[in-house]
């Protein structure tokens, strides 16, 4: 890879319990030329999650500053928690010419179209609303009260997938996978 070539950011989004983070981390691993855009977050590490890694865990009070300080390209209140994209995490990576994942709701998403008009933007969907329900059921982590809207605004989020240039089913990661490693890839022979 020459210097000269800016990485591209690919912004991939889809309801909770989709399967995104799953995708995403074999697709990481499968390609070493695309990076993770940490995100910063006010919500509490799941089980495995790692600061820094997964996400900036930082508490509502430093989330208000760095939005005062202008550090985010989006920024978005899901389910009580604030979630943002720092200038940097996008800045960094694609500047040393890596392609680099931005993992983000649909709010985030729609701003990221305004302030990054030349992302790739990818909407990762669950074969059926039931199918994600049952996976949400299965990660154990959230109340009734909690799922109950996490469906809904994932009936709300399957309007937003039609404004994204490529739509993913996940009805198999490993297809899931394949399906957004080639889209990353035409993309790199797209723009040189």
């Amino acid at each position: 890879m020459t210097a000269a070539r800016r990485g591209i950011p690919f912004v991939v989004s889809g309801p909770s319990g989709v399967g995104k983070s799953t995708i995403v981390r074999r697709v990481l691993d499968a390609d070493s030329q695309v990076h993770f855009s940490v995100s910063h977050t006010t919500r509490a590490p799941r089980p495995g999650e790692r600061d820094g890694f997964d996400y900036h865990f930082v508490t509502t009070e430093r989330f208000f500053a760095l939005i005062e300080e202008n550090a985010f390209l989006e920024y978005a209140r899901y389910q009580n928690h604030f979630y943002g994209t720092s200038r940097a995490a996008v800045d960094q990576p694609t500047e040393q010419g890596f392609d680099l994942i931005l993992e983000v709701e649909m709010q985030g998403a729609e701003q990221l179209q305004v302030r990054l008009p030349h992302a790739v933007r990818v909407f990762i969907e669950p074969p059926s609303l039931d199918v994600l329900e049952t996976r949400l059921r299965d990660r154990r982590t959230e109340t009734e009260e909690v799922l109950r809207g996490r469906l809904q605004r994932a009936r709300e989020e399957l309007v937003y997938a039609n404004q994204c240039h490529y739509r993913i089913v996940n009805d198999s990661v490993d297809k899931a996978v394949d399906a957004l490693l080639k889209i990353i890839r035409d993309a790199r022979r797209e723009r040189g």
